[in-house]
């Protein structure tokens, strides 16, 4: 390359994404998981995908996760916990959600780590009656997560 000679950036997956593109999601930890290199991580994927991210961090306490809600009207709501403790935090934040006329119809998914039953020992059942429209374990892996992100229109909320 010669001194002088103007270098073109290479576009970065969000950089070329339309602001009225994509879902509205949040990522949000429960109250009692202090992790945060999932959410990261969860955040730099749905970018890539299209989807605008607000990353809430972590141990986000169910009030703030309702008023994040009402305020910033996401299309998608994703939880994900990795301390084993996300099934418990999980179902109380989702009754909250579904307790305000304002965030009561928001999708809203869990993932992770979500007991300490090692894998397969979470109660899906129990979480999707608590609220929630999916679950994904661990064990689940990213390609059912696509499909069901591909099955929500955006705007929903709005």
């Amino acid at each position: 390359m010669k001194v002088g000679t103007p270098v073109t950036p290479v576009p970065t997956p969000s950089a070329e994404i339309r602001p009225d593109s994509g879902l509205k999601v949040i990522v949000s930890s429960v109250a009692s998981d202090a992790h945060t290199w999932n959410l990261v991580y969860l955040q730099l994927l749905l970018e890539e995908m299209g989807h605008r991210v607000d990353n809430l961090g972590a141990c986000v306490p169910d009030e703030l996760l309702v008023q994040e809600c009402r305020s910033r009207r996401p299309d998608l709501v994703v939880i994900s916990s990795v301390n084993g403790h996300g099934a418990n935090d999980g179902r109380r934040a989702v009754r909250e959600l579904r307790g305000h006329p304002e965030t009561a119809a928001i999708p809203v998914v869990i993932g992770g780590k979500l007991g300490i039953g090692g894998a397969g020992g979470t109660d899906h059942a129990g979480l999707l009656e608590a609220g929630f429209d999916a679950v994904f374990e661990d064990s689940t892996g990213l390609a059912s997560f696509g499909s069901f992100l591909r099955s929500i229109p955006s705007g929903v909320t709005t």
